[in-house]
């Protein structure tokens, strides 16, 4: 079992060799691609073609299909979660809010990985904590700079946008003006005068 926050063992050791890392990293580029165009039915073969080695290579590092969305999942994860830590100089809100977006965009492109995990998985449990080590703080702060009402919690916020990423938007602009109005919502009401 991991702590809170820390990926599951069995990616811990990624390869040490340029060589070996490079392949690894093409090969989560490429299937992140395949999967965000094809869904999880993604050809392994066509992640391989892509990442410019052979399949051979691929199995070497994800000896199954499921190796290799858990990888992509948790890769994505640690990218959304990395973002987290760029957005410190902001205001408060501002941190929020761009942080949020980047939220949606990831879960509106992951949807295909996150069906392939169980949710009770040790990993999805785990990338979970990630998300929200890295989101909840930026909530915390803008709670206490009073421009985010203090009376829901980050999983609150989690489930609204999950719950947008559920509909089909035909355009990421449509997709960012719903985001807004909701985003709107995590404001103190206004008091009146």
């Amino acid at each position: 079992m991991t702590s809170a926050g820390q990926a599951p063992e069995v990616f811990a050791q990624r390869p040490k060799r340029a060589d070996a890392r490079r392949n690894y990293d093409a090969l989560i580029a490429a299937a992140r691609d395949a999967f965000a165009e094809n869904g999880a039915a993604a050809s392994l073969e066509d992640v391989a073609r892509r990442a410019g080695v052979g399949i051979g290579t691929l199995y070497r590092n994800f000896p199954t299909r499921q190796h290799l969305f858990e990888a992509v999942y948790v890769e994505e994860v640690r990218a959304l979660c990395h973002t987290a830590e760029g957005l410190a100089e902001l205001p408060p809100w501002d941190a929020l809010v761009a942080w949020l977006h980047r939220f949606v965009a990831y879960v509106a492109t992951k949807r295909a990985l996150a069906e392939q995990l169980l949710h009770d998985s040790e990993i999805f449990t785990s990338c979970r904590a990630e998300i929200f080590s890295a989101g909840e703080p930026l909530m915390r702060r803008a709670q206490a700079a009073g421009v985010v009402r203090d009376d829901i919690g980050f999983d609150d916020v989690v489930r609204l946008i999950s719950g947008l990423t559920m509909a089909q938007f035909p355009s990421p602009e449509q997709r960012d003006r719903v985001l807004g109005v909701a985003l709107d919502g995590l404001r103190p009401p206004a008091t009146p005068r």
